[in-house]
């Protein structure tokens, strides 16, 4: 087994339950951890024997556009994809954090975080 990481994605999006928040928007940081069986990419050189980073990248900005109220809809979508889509991965953590919150004070980030496993 081995660990992919895709870290600090940045994004500009409408995510929230305040009306300012979906309309103005804000820029969001997403960190990607996954877990997949590398040994055979390792053997073969070949981009189809792994998980592609650039794949899970676009997951993460096409997911991220789709507004939502919570953070958490959003990483369970992006976690989703990512188990439907890649074979691959057995496991993934994902961090979604909201950049300078309106929540009045000063606060640099607010973070979820979410691990899931492949359901056989």
């Amino acid at each position: 087994m081995g660990i992919i990481k895709v870290e600090n994605i940045r994004v500009f999006a409408h995510h929230g339950c305040l009306k300012e928040e979906t309309k103005i928007g804000c820029d969001y940081r997403v960190d990607l951890k996954v877990k997949a069986d590398l040994q055979a990419s390792a053997k073969t050189d070949d981009l189809s024997d792994t998980v592609d980073y650039v794949f899970l990248n676009k997951i993460v900005k096409e997911e991220m556009l789709k507004p939502s109220k919570l953070l958490e809809t959003v990483a369970k979508r992006i976690l989703n994809r990512i188990f439907k889509e890649d074979k691959l991965v057995d496991k993934a953590t994902i961090c979604v954090s909201k950049l300078n919150p309106p929540i009045g004070g000063d606060v640099e980030m607010v973070t979820i975080k979410m691990t899931e496993k492949r359901k056989n």
